[in-house]
């Protein structure tokens, strides 16, 4: 990985009594260290990915330490890896991003949560829910009482949440269960400190080894008949356990009020957005004192009945702030009352919205529900006010628009190698017919975008070659199958390739090979091209047409027969072979292997080579375009065709022309795919392609002399 997180790598060596200072996805890596966990792994996803990051970066101090990391293919195999904890008193962590990855790891994780585990198994997901979320809108509640597994969902202050880590394994040894530890975005950015203590090398490590393996013991493989004993000590005893550890623990916390008549409960990774909703009605001091008592659970499954009735005792009235929908906190609170025969009223999703992520206007806009109904005698002004000012700024915005602001959907990097590849595909429609494009996570998704608009699904990582499945014998044209190199390592492979060519089925599939999982982060992937492939071509496009061919192998090991690989920047000849995939008359899968390297990591690459060239006062040669104003004719197919960042309009000086001209602007990386796409297209030459030349020898200096002396010659006065 070329992102350095040298910083964080040196905080992790922290000691007892020292202080650490940052995120609160680092004060979790750091917590793991200090639990004495034995093994880490994991699939790269926002927001946890640095969680996996500074681990790996980190290799050297965790050899020291004992501690095993693995970057794993997929979630699946990242939840397996937890299989270790079932016999043997390893505390082991896996971390992935949401639900999307929870599912991946769906059959593993079921079948470690039926015979539970011996060491403490802490499973970290990355919970990107709400309006500005990249992923489906889920819960991962429902998939921790699917399975009976421990949810914890704690305070974003990064004491408890170090806390929480520490008593999450301790809580999964003392009920045999895995543990689920659900981290919002705000939680895992949030930033603070905490006083540090030593970390832990594990009893049982790489550099402690078992003699022996562990004694078979049948009842603790997920199958027949061991199974149904297993579901009922989930029940009978695990969970009884967790409920005992949770209060004796005091994992939830109970936050005293000035009044008891009513009270809130709150999933802990809300409980700072609660406070600062009482804030605004004078209602909680800067430190979280309310005027109301507060349960925050910090454990959100299993819920202790006991503790729920007892906090509810004595109160009129309740509200229950749950993020999400369905309501499972709110249901089994409203069960739990009324098996103890309580009358609180019980509020939640009737006074707040039923979903979407809970902000603190959300929250505001609630309590000022709850507050009217059952404390009418405490003044609503300053939080109406707030509102209603945050309400009148939005107004005022938008009356000053003459119109709604365009939408700004995410697109590809300046000079991203999949841009062209689209740019292709777009001329190859124009001449074979518009085609089915199954589309697939990843930056080519940024494709389903304008100005190309590719894609009629998204049903999965890697899953794209097998969406099309269903549709493929009905149409009449073969469909278009695209993915990422990360996509295809993650599940491509197996579910579509291999599926592919056993159904021996007419279909294309476009595979992106820029080098890395670039969507999350740019992670190393095992086709990424090694230290010294990137060495050998500081200077250039790194090709990843012949640098690291270990698709190419692995699709024609398979058996793959028709294989093209090309260069992702060259238009034509990517128009070309995707016009031959949908009209030769070979059947079977067709493959085209788009080969261009992710360009910011060619960025990170060749600017720092760049710098040290210029401080060594060495020349250096930059690559730019740029559009002629004068034989620019203002049809902008160029940029309907591209859509470059960098390729924008600009008034034109001439008065006979009305409409604007194209111009390249700063921030061009010299990608060429303006000029590609002028020669592919036959659009207008326009276009030009200019070297700026820095430390020039003298050679170069009195040739650049002499042109500027004859084109003076030439100039008018």
């Amino acid at each position: 990985m070329e992102v350095s997180f040298s910083k964080e790598v040196r905080q992790l060596r922290l000691g007892a009594g020292e202080t650490l200072h940052g995120e609160g996805i680092l004060a979790i890596t750091k917590a793991l260290l200090q639990s004495g966990v034995a093994y880490v792994g994991g699939y790269q996803g926002a927001p946890v990915s640095h969680l996996l990051d500074v681990m790996v970066q980190a290799a050297d101090y965790m050899a020291e330490l004992g501690v095993h990391v693995e970057a794993c293919s997929n979630e699946a195999s990242a939840a397996a890896m937890l299989g270790a904890s079932i016999h043997y008193p390893l505390r082991g962590a896996v971390t992935w991003k949401s639900v999307v990855g929870t599912n991946v790891a769906a059959d593993a994780l079921s079948n470690l949560a039926s015979p539970g585990v011996m060491g403490g198994a802490l499973i970290i997901v990355g919970e990107d829910y709400g309006e500005g979320a990249s992923v489906i809108q889920e819960r991962s509640h429902a998939f921790a009482m699917k399975s009976s597994l421990l949810l914890l969902d704690p305070r974003p202050q990064l004491p408890n949440m170090v806390r929480m880590v520490e008593q999450g394994f301790a809580l999964s040894e003392a009920c045999n269960t895995p543990a689920i530890l659900q981290l919002r975005v705000r939680a895992c950015h949030v930033r603070g400190s905490f006083e540090c203590r030593d970390n832990l090398p594990p009893a049982v490590s790489r550099k402690a080894l078992l003699a022996e393996p562990a004694r078979f013991d049948y009842e603790k493989l997920a199958h027949p008949p061991a199974t149904f004993r297993q579901e009922k000590l989930k029940t009978e005893q695990r969970l009884p356990a967790a409920r005992r550890y949770i209060v004796e623990q005091g994992l939830n916390e109970i936050f005293a009020g000035r009044r008891e008549d009513i009270g809130i409960i709150v999933q802990g990774g809300l409980h700072n957005t609660l406070v600062r909703a009482l804030q605004q009605f004078d209602l909680a001091d800067a430190f979280g004192a309310a005027e109301f008592p507060i349960l925050a659970l910090n454990v959100t499954y299993p819920l202790v009945p006991e503790q729920i009735a007892d906090f509810c005792r004595g109160k009129r009235a309740v509200l229950v702030v749950e993020e999400g929908q369905p309501e499972y906190i709110e249901q089994e609170i409203a069960t739990t009352l009324r098996r103890q025969d309580l009358n609180t009223a019980i509020h939640g999703k009737d006074l707040l919205q039923m979903a979407g992520e809970y902000t603190v206007e959300v929250v505001a806009a609630g309590l000022v529900n709850f507050i009217a109904r059952h404390a009418a005698d405490l003044p609503l002004t300053a939080a109406q006010d707030w509102l209603a000012a945050n309400a009148a700024r939005r107004q005022t915005v938008a009356d000053q628009l003459a119109a709604p602001l365009p939408p700004r959907p995410p697109q590809f990097c300046t000079g991203c190698p999949e841009r062209p590849v689209f740019s292709a595909l777009k001329l190859a429609q124009a001449n074979v017919g518009a085609v089915h494009v199954a589309a697939d996570i990843g930056c080519h998704s940024f494709a389903t975008f304008e100005p190309f608009g590719f894609g009629h699904t998204i049903l999965g990582y890697g899953m794209s070659l097998a969406s099309r499945a269903g549709v493929s014998p009905m149409l009449g044209r073969r469909a278009l199958a695209v993915m990422g190199d990360g996509g295809f390592w993650h599940n491509g492979l197996l579910t579509g390739v291999e599926s592919a060519l056993f159904n021996k089925t007419d279909a294309v599939l476009l595979i992106m090979k820029n080098g890395y999982t670039a969507a999350t982060g740019t992670q190393e992937i095992i086709s990424t091209p090694d230290e010294e492939q990137k060495a050998g071509a500081p200077d250039k496009r790194l090709s990843l047409v012949d640098r690291n061919q270990t698709i190419e192998r692995t699709l024609t090991g398979l058996g793959v027969t028709w294989l093209r690989t090309v260069p992702s920047y060259e238009v034509d000849a990517m128009r070309r072979t995707l016009e031959e995939a949908f009209t030769t008359e070979a059947g079977g899968l067709k493959v085209i292997v788009a080969a261009g390297e992710c360009q910011l990591e060619r960025q990170r690459r060749v600017k720092p080579w760049l710098a040290g060239l210029l401080k060594a006062g060495k020349r250096v040669v930059k690559i730019r375009y740029g559009v002629d104003a004068d034989v620019c004719s203002g049809d902008h197919s160029c940029i309907r065709l591209s859509g470059c960042p960098t390729l924008t309009l600009k008034d034109s000086d001439d008065p006979l022309k009305v409409d604007p001209v194209a111009t390249v602007i700063e921030g061009c990386v010299g990608c060429g795919l303006c000029g590609e796409n002028a020669h592919a297209a036959t659009l207008c030459p326009s276009f030009y392609r200019v070297e700026l030349v820095q430390n020039p020898g003298l050679a170069e200096r009195a040739l650049a002399a002499i042109r500027r002396g004859f084109i003076g010659m030439w100039q008018p006065a």
